[in-house]
């Protein structure tokens, strides 16, 4: 399998402090592999209300298709991370998000991953074309 494609700290445009929880570790006292993925979904909920583009309710307006993410350090429960964020691409029904989660503000990099996003009308149960508002945003802020 091939690693994540993130790009250099410097390219990520967002960042976001999260807190994990002391239940958040396994047995082997590091965090679970499924946290980071629930870090991945609470700095996209980060991401998308600064850029505004949360629906009613507090619902995102995708689904997420596909993950790819490399540990590269054991987390630990009860610890400060710095979620560095970004959109690498634009299509017309999708985007790929890169994410590089590190140990407090600035440490050590714990896990870089990159995600697929499907814009989605759950009325019907599946993809539709991205809004044009929502694409526009996303592309002022990321300089797409």
């Amino acid at each position: 399998m091939m690693p994540p494609q993130v790009p250099a700290s410097e390219k990520l445009r967002f960042r976001v402090l999260l807190r994990t929880r002391w239940s958040d570790e396994d047995n082997q006292s590091m965090l679970n592999n499924a946290v980071y993925l629930t870090l991945m979904e609470e700095g996209r909920l980060a991401y998308f209300t600064r850029l505004g583009l949360m629906e009613e309710g507090g619902r995102f307006s995708f689904v997420m298709a596909q993950c790819n993410a490399r540990f590269l350090g054991p987390g630990r429960g009860g610890m400060e991370m710095e979620m560095e964020l970004g959109t690498t691409h634009l299509g017309n029904s999708s985007f790929s998000q890169a994410y590089r989660i590190r140990d407090g503000a600035g440490g050590a990099v714990l896990c870089e991953a990159e995600a697929l996003g499907v814009a989605w009308d759950n009325a019907r149960r599946g993809k539709k074309p991205m809004e044009p508002e929502f694409r526009d945003a996303i592309a002022r802020f990321e300089g797409l």
